[in-house]
């Protein structure tokens, strides 16, 4: 059963070496991910699952060992799904969950093995919350990291630019994530987070569905949007 999690932001832009010049902007998003991690240690979990957005390549599971980076980016960064090497893989980590690797090796992740699921925007949440009830019950104790934003459409200068229906919108996955509300995320409604670039939706619903039953608490530990993209921060325990 689930007996931890952490949602944290996924834009490269966490990773310092990727940021370059703009890394204190993130600085305190990077704070309150640490802060939501040592949530996750402290739960003692068998198995520990990171979950995030994936174009159709990176979608599906990846094994603990799996391999990602950010040479994309122009960065020689190179991380890893857990500790220890798997065997070879035949596709690296999608972006989002790169940075869950990175996330992971930054706080010195040793508690529990590490595997990663890749999720496809536009999965319905039926599927989202299908797909979380069967990560919860790969162990007897199951933490997941899940990665996501929220809408890119918050400022005029936001990827998606402005939308004037973002705000409620991640205003609404704030208050969710931030009371553990399962019915609340999976009431989210998946078109207007299409529409919105809201690239977490479908990883939050995941989430909805590992949770249902486990009687956690959450947290909201930072809610902004720096770029005009909504980054969410929150631990249930």
């Amino acid at each position: 059963m689930l007996v931890a999690a952490a949602v944290c932001p996924c834009p490269p832009l966490l990773v310092p070496d990727v940021a370059a010049g703009a890394a204190p902007e993130l600085d305190a998003a990077r704070t309150a991910c640490t802060d939501a991690l040592g949530v996750l240690a402290a739960s003692r979990p068998d198995l520990l699952i990171v979950v995030g957005p994936a174009d159709a390549a990176g979608r599906g599971p990846h094994p603990e060992g799996a391999t990602g980076g950010f040479r994309e980016f122009g960065v020689p960064l190179d991380v890893r799904l857990g500790r220890h090497p798997g065997p070879a893989a035949d596709r690296p980590l999608p972006p989002s969950l790169a940075v869950g690797a990175w996330l992971l090796a930054r706080t010195g992740w040793a508690d529990a093995p590490v595997e990663g699921l890749g999720v496809g925007e536009p999965l319905e949440t039926a599927r989202c919350t299908d797909a979380g009830r069967a990560l919860a019950a790969r162990a007897d104790r199951v933490a997941l990291l899940v990665m996501g934003d929220g809408s890119a459409c918050r400022s005029l200068k936001a990827p998606g630019y402005l939308d004037e229906r973002a705000e409620a919108f991640d205003a609404a996955a704030a208050r969710a994530l931030g009371a553990a509300d399962t019915a609340a995320l999976t009431a989210l409604d998946e078109a207007l987070a299409y529409e919105l670039a809201a690239a977490g939706r479908a990883p939050w619903q995941v989430l909805a569905g590992a949770a249902e039953g486990a009687g956690l608490d959450g947290r909201l530990l930072y809610d902004d949007a720096p770029y005009g993209v909504g980054y969410l921060v929150a631990a249930w325990s």
